[in-house]
């Protein structure tokens, strides 16, 4: 898969950077400095202990060619490929001593991205055949966000607002603290967001029928069913009639996506697939000659 706009070769190269440094400290690999001879060359294989959708790939690769750029690298599959138990995503060939300093912080990568992209296929799975897209949210790991997000990507999902600066979300708590109105006039505030980024889609939260009304009137682009019962959400459905695009939100699990998705909302986002996704079990082997 080809990497999305928001993950730049700066920022890409700046966060590999930073990762490898945390590793290396000032003193280096100090291990493989005492035992491994520095001309010694070897391959190895990255792969999955585990069943999995191969995520950060290209990641791993610009990890190894920032400890050493004369390695040799070989993606086995692409991003979004499934994979099974054994299955290779990397081949590596070059100084073992290179391969070694980078192996950890590319398999920590690779593996927290696989861990995303793998739970975001199971709830894609899950709602096939609905309209209902799965969107990830900004609960993400500081600092890894682009990772987890470009993960979300590779196992079928996409992406929501990157940041707060990209879409105007109104949450229950904006409302409160609205300093120029009446926090039951949700289509006053929609209107006053708009007005203040005329550029930016707008997308309200809301809780209830009343101010799924209320809202409906100032014609966002989304609205958000935060928490809602299954037959509240296709309450919302019919009411909506198409005048906006529904999100569902909160609490929604695995075994229950299916019945969300069929109420004909138009996406379902879940903070789970970046905050809760398990690391998926990788290794780096070398491969026997």
């Amino acid at each position: 898969m080809k990497l999305p706009p928001y993950m730049t070769g700066s920022a890409v190269r700046n966060a590999v950077e930073a990762a490898l440094a945390e590793d290396l400290g000032a003193d280096g690999d100090v291990t493989t400095l005492a035992l491994v001879d520095p001309s010694a060359v070897a391959e190895g294989l990255v792969l999955t202990r585990e069943t999995c959708v191969a995520a950060g790939v290209e990641i791993g690769r610009r990890v190894l060619q920032a400890v050493d750029p004369s390695i040799v690298c070989e993606a086995a599959v692409e991003d979004g490929a499934a994979l099974a138990p054994g299955g290779v995503l990397l081949r590596v060939r070059g100084k073992a001593a290179s391969i070694l300093t980078a192996e950890r912080t590319l398999l920590n990568f690779m593996q927290r991205m696989c861990g995303v992209a793998t739970l975001t296929r199971q709830f894609v799975d899950a709602v096939a055949g609905t309209r209902a897209v799965i969107l990830d949210t900004r609960k993400t790991t500081p600092n890894f966000r682009m990772f987890e997000k470009y993960a979300v990507l590779c196992g079928g999902g996409t992406n929501h607002r990157y940041g707060l600066f990209d879409r105007v979300l109104m949450k229950d708590n904006h409302r409160r603290l609205w300093r120029e109105g009446d926090a039951s006039r949700l289509d006053l505030a929609v209107a006053a967001a708009r007005k203040k980024y005329p550029n930016l889609m707008v997308e309200i939260e809301i809780e209830t029928i009343e101010e799924l009304r209320s809202a409906l009137a100032g014609k966002p682009e989304w609205i958000m069913l935060d928490n809602m019962t299954t037959a509240m959400m296709r309450e919302c459905v019919a009411i909506t009639a198409g005048r906006a695009k529904l999100e569902a939100s909160g609490g929604i699990t695995l075994t229950r996506a299916r019945e969300v998705a069929e109420t004909g909302v138009d996406a379902i986002s879940l903070g789970c697939l970046t905050h809760s996704a398990k690391a998926v079990d990788l290794s780096l082997e070398w491969e026997v000659k």
